[in-house]
């Protein structure tokens, strides 16, 4: 059984986003039962010179609607980069995944070797669609989802790997 462009793509997203949102939960629950002002984890950092915790769910998010509106060959919602709330983060992952989901299978699927430019480094670099999802999507994204995950637990928020997991 072959598994499509599609199947690797938005729902494999939209699973990890809904984990993350879930583990967003995890970190409002903290600081309340913490009497830690919510916004303050927004502000979060692993180590100095790494993006605050809002800033690793803005790029999560605009790594799975990047990825998702280039396959399909569709216009990339902007979003704004604003949020710093825990509430306003989630608001975020919801809107990507909507768009992800709303994205038809058949505008991913066949887009193995459709080409893929970006602009990395003030460079344009071109992928195939397989090359672009499987060698820089899902690493990037994962980067990210898993960056805001270790901000969260090194800031004593109760998770372990099975938040991160969820229910694929």
């Amino acid at each position: 059984m072959k598994i499509s462009m599609y199947q690797a793509s938005a729902p494999r997203f939209a699973s990890t986003l809904r984990n993350l949102a879930a583990i967003l939960d995890k970190a409002q629950a903290h600081c309340e039962a913490k009497k830690i002002e919510p916004a303050v984890m927004g502000g979060m950092r692993l180590i100095a010179d790494m993006f605050p915790l809002s800033r690793q769910v803005q790029i999560a998010c605009d790594s799975a609607k990047g990825a998702v509106a280039r396959l399909a060959g569709v216009d990339i919602p902007k979003h704004d980069d604003s949020e710093q709330t825990l509430v306003e983060l989630k608001q975020r992952i919801a809107k990507t995944i909507d768009f992800v989901l709303s994205v038809p299978a058949e505008k991913i699927d066949g887009g193995e070797d459709r080409p893929v430019t970006l602009r990395l480094g003030g460079k344009d670099v071109t992928y195939t669609g397989m090359q672009y999802l499987l060698g820089f999507a899902h690493p990037n994204f994962y980067f990210h989802v898993t960056t805001a995950y270790d901000i969260l637990r090194a800031n004593g928020v109760d998770l372990g790997k099975r938040d991160y997991i969820g229910t694929p």
